[in-house]
């Protein structure tokens, strides 16, 4: 549950002046990670000190279900000579660390990023008589947050989120998301480390699977030509009726080039997916292969399943190399078996590239594979083949209901387990599946055949969120 209400103490209103003359009480009503996100609001808009916010009545670290403890909401004037249009402007307090007492976050130094390490902005038009901002987006920005706190996966700038629904559960088309950076939200250093404002573009379910089929920054940069679809600032109209494509059909000609050009930067989604190995069924109930057999696969130990996140995660790190990261067991950044990571990055992070995953069970060569996939995550399998291995890249779809993963790959990559010779190989629940860039056509890329692992594009962004 939340309310709206003015931002009075304790939340980010304008806080006292800091220093040894500030009272006790003050000091613990403006904590400093909080003080510091607020310094950057209260730089945008001097006039507007205590902004309406949405606020969670019980806050995450008291057992509530909102994580985030606030939404501060500005009315921004925008710039009619620069088509900005005036807009309600939406800035969340809550991915970062806020407090430095490790009641949310963990406190991991000042140099790196704070909690999560950037907060959620949205740009909302300000329709004709609006006197107050709607709530709604509030409620979308704790949906984000959830996912974020849940599956500690990180958002980064071009990143699309799958919404299939009308944000503001109205009849608009605009029913899915883009992240880019806030226009005008600088990063923000606290006591606590860093932040960075990423903003919520809402975009048509044709934008959408432009930016899959192609990349998030390209459709972003094609929005901003637009007014009405967002300008300069990408601003959301949830009134808008028409596409960027129905707008300016020629859009679409830079789209379908930019695709086969470039391929997709889309590396990997969370799905609904399942493998079986039809090879030969399990010795026993250890059996590796028991893993990934039956409607619900068997639930992995915390050693597992830390092994397997940390080996996909290497697996996916942007590269300018073509190569998969050999399987070792050495680690280099002194977690121990059993202690994963408190926080994960978004898994094309560079922060990623010190990690060495360690070795998963053994791998097994299989002569034949059972994929399964729900209608959406199989829609995916033409970008799969076409913007992804007709490129020399790879594509992972990774379970949301275990620690499964399916990779396809393509000839020329050095490091995977996968090879010409055994096409389908599985690494503990990660299985690859290898196909050969000669043998594709244009008719074997409307079906799914044995396919192969990975090169790594520097632009390749993958984005874990259910399919």
């Amino acid at each position: 549950m939340a309310e709206l209400r003015p931002s009075v103490a304790p939340g980010p209103a304008a806080p006292p002046a800091s220093g040894p003359s500030a009272p006790p009480a003050f000091a613990s009503l403006f904590p400093p990670g909080l003080h510091a996100i607020y310094g950057e609001c209260r730089r945008l808009y001097p006039d507007q000190p205590n902004p309406l916010q949405v606020t969670a009545i019980v806050k995450y670290w008291l057992g509530g279900p909102d994580p985030l403890d606030y939404v501060s909401m500005y009315r921004n004037m925008g710039s009619p000579s620069a088509n900005i249009p005036e807009h309600w402007h939406y800035i969340s307090f809550g991915l970062s660390d806020l407090y430095g007492d490790n009641r949310v976050h963990e406190f991991t130094g000042t140099d790196g990023p704070s909690g999560f390490g950037f907060e959620l902005t949205f740009r909302l038009k300000r329709e004709t008589g609006e006197s107050a901002p709607p709530t709604w987006p509030a409620e979308l920005m704790q949906g984000l947050a959830r996912y974020v706190f849940q599956s500690e996966n990180t958002f980064c700038s071009g990143d699309h989120v799958s919404w299939h629904s009308p944000l503001d559960n109205s009849e608009s088309r605009i029913q899915h998301m883009l992240l880019t950076e806030d226009p005008q939200m600088q990063p923000v250093r606290t006591p606590f480390g860093v932040v960075t404002f990423l903003q919520i573009v809402g975009v048509c379910t044709e934008e959408l699977h432009s930016a899959q089929q192609w990349n998030g920054q390209g459709i972003l940069e094609l929005l901003r030509t637009v007014p009405i679809a967002g300008g300069p600032w990408l601003i959301t109209d949830m009134r808008r009726g028409e596409t960027i494509f129905e707008i300016d059909p020629h859009l679409q000609e830079r789209v379908d080039k930019g695709i086969e050009t470039d391929g997709s930067n889309l590396s990997g989604v969370s799905a609904k997916c399942a493998w079986d190995d039809l090879s030969r069924p399990p010795e026993d109930e250890e059996d590796s292969r028991s893993i990934c057999l039956g409607t619900q696969p068997r639930r992995l130990s915390g050693k597992d399943t830390e092994q397997i996140r940390e080996t996909l995660r290497r697996g996916l790190e942007i590269n300018s190399k073509p190569v998969l990261p050999p399987i070792n067991s050495q680690r280099q950044n002194g977690l121990t078996h059993d202690r994963a990571p408190s926080r994960k990055d978004s898994l094309g992070s560079d922060s990623s590239t010190a990690i060495i995953p360690h070795e998963l069970i053994r791998t097994r060569q299989l002569e034949s594979v059972h994929l399964k996939f729900n209608q959406e995550s199989g829609a995916l399998i033409p970008l799969c083949l076409r913007g992804r291995l007709l490129h020399g890249r790879h594509f992972t779809y990774k379970s949301i209901t275990g620690d499964m993963a399916i990779t396809f790959v393509s000839t020329g990559v050095e490091g995977a387990f996968a090879t010409e010779e055994h096409p389908y190989a599985a690494h503990g629940p990660w299985l690859q599946v290898r196909r050969s860039l000669s043998s594709f056509s244009s008719s074997s890329c409307s079906s799914l055949a044995a396919c192969p692992p990975l090169p790594h594009h520097p632009k390749d962004r993958p984005l874990w969120l259910p399919c």
